[in-house]
């Protein structure tokens, strides 16, 4: 493998590993005796008579773990949803396993015992919600009478128009039961403490994970509008329509908002983010002799707009050494959507690299990675994929025309006989995604 893809690779793991959910919550959850201290508030556990851990996400499983390391047997019992093979070993919290990022049966029925525990918590009761990256598509509720395939069909209909994540998340809580602040409200008037490890541009517990725990700023005549933006209002379910048509009138009641009773009592803590990551990624580069350069931790828009202006940057670094004097390593951090209109198989890491890739080839001494940090990219088996300047020439030579596979949106079918897919499996954490670009 050449040095560049290597450095790369090299500075991406750096990456995953001061991700680590673990890692991240015993870094703001301790227990001083009966006290348990969570960011700068403290917990009088002689006050409660049963501590119950919810949850959902592709890193809860981990972050559940160390729920268990600080609480151990004071733990009552909990469940959390998680993708499935995103597991690990636990004691006295049980996983669900299920559906992302298409939502399932499994989804459903976990979502719904999840809503007994909160429901059934008293005042003298304390759950903590463990929710990371993934818990919209893991959590499914769909509020009556939408069915979960209504539900199902509505979030594949947002995936592939190109909605953004606020917009995306506008739609789902108001046609869910549990999304939307409305998990807080079943668990009032019982303490809950959300621990959120957060997958989404600037951290804003309403987003992550759709914000079961966090009040809601969006409205039911904002959602309305989201499916009118994108042409959607007459492609989605019947009830899903009448629903935000009902709630945009007043006839249903809105998602609790900012100052609702049922947050008296809840505490939202970011245990971690994209940051984490890319301050690791920055230190590896400059630990591999690379003058690291951090773009952007708030990336978010169209994947190939963002992929050109990244390789730009990359050939003005390569030749002017602007901003930053090679030996150099660009790095940024966030999601961005892709708007599909072909019918390949892919995700934004993927296509990302592909369009840095045509617009890289043939120049030298540049490397590009883009990669889930969950170990998962659209709906496929990798993270995302690693490029070159002679990446499009080595597809030419096998047959493989990129312009082709990029208007298909089937990147992963071009780097797949390449070998340039990046697979690491589960990682048991999700903060965003990341972009590496190196540059000799």
């Amino acid at each position: 493998m050449p040095p560049l893809r290597k450095q790369a690779l090299a500075i991406f793991k750096a990456a995953l590993l001061a991700a680590d959910p673990v890692r991240a919550v015993l870094a703001h959850l301790k227990l001083e005796g009966e006290t348990l201290v969570a960011g700068r508030r403290r917990y009088d556990l002689t006050r409660f008579e049963n501590i119950y851990v919810i949850g959902a996400g592709k890193a809860s499983a981990a972050m559940a773990q160390a729920a268990e390391r600080v609480l151990g047997r004071r733990i009552t019992s909990g469940l959390v949803n998680v993708k499935y093979g995103h597991t690990a070993k636990l004691r006295r919290i049980e996983l669900n396993e299920c559906g992302h990022p298409v939502p399932d049966a499994a989804g459903a029925r976990g979502a719904e015992r999840i809503a007994q525990i909160a429901c059934a918590a008293g005042s003298r009761d304390l759950l903590l919600c463990l929710i990371s990256g993934g818990a919209s598509a893991l959590l499914p509720m769909p509020a009556p009478p939408i069915t979960l395939e209504e539900k199902r069909a509505a979030t594949g209909l947002l995936l592939a128009c190109g909605a953004d994540i606020h917009e995306f998340n506008a739609v789902r809580k108001h046609i869910s039961a549990i999304k939307g602040g409305q998990l807080a409200r079943m668990a009032a008037p019982a303490t809950l403490i959300a621990l959120l490890l957060s997958d989404v541009v600037g951290d804003d517990p309403g987003v992550i994970g759709s914000g079961p725990a966090a009040p809601d700023r969006s409205t039911f005549a904002e959602a309305l509008a989201v499916l009118r933006k994108y042409r959607l209002l007459d492609r989605v379910a019947r009830a899903v329509r009448l629903r935000l048509e009902m709630g945009a009138r007043g006839e249903l009641p809105e998602t609790p908002k900012p100052g609702d009773p049922a947050f008296r009592r809840t505490q939202s803590l970011i245990v971690g983010g994209n940051r984490l990551a890319i301050d690791a990624a920055a230190a590896k580069a400059r630990a591999l002799g690379l003058r690291s350069h951090v773009l952007s931790k708030l990336v978010d828009g169209e994947t190939r707009d963002l992929a050109r202006k990244h390789a730009a940057i990359a050939r003005q670094v390569r030749a002017l050494g602007r901003p930053v004097q090679p030996p150099a390593c660009l790095i940024s951090g966030g999601e961005t959507t892709v708007t599909v209109r072909g019918t390949g198989l892919g995700g934004r890491n993927q296509e990302f690299v592909l369009t840095a890739a045509m617009e890289m080839q043939g120049v030298e001494g540049i490397a590009i990675l883009s990669a889930g940090t969950d170990g998962t990219d659209g709906p496929t088996g990798a993270a995302g994929a690693i490029a070159d300047g002679a990446t499009v020439a080595r597809a030419r030579a096998l047959g493989l025309d990129a312009a082709h596979y990029l208007e298909n949106n089937d990147s992963y079918h071009f780097f797949e006989p390449l070998g340039d897919l990046l697979k690491t499996g589960p990682t048991n954490t999700n903060v965003m995604d990341i972009r590496i670009v190196c540059i000799r």
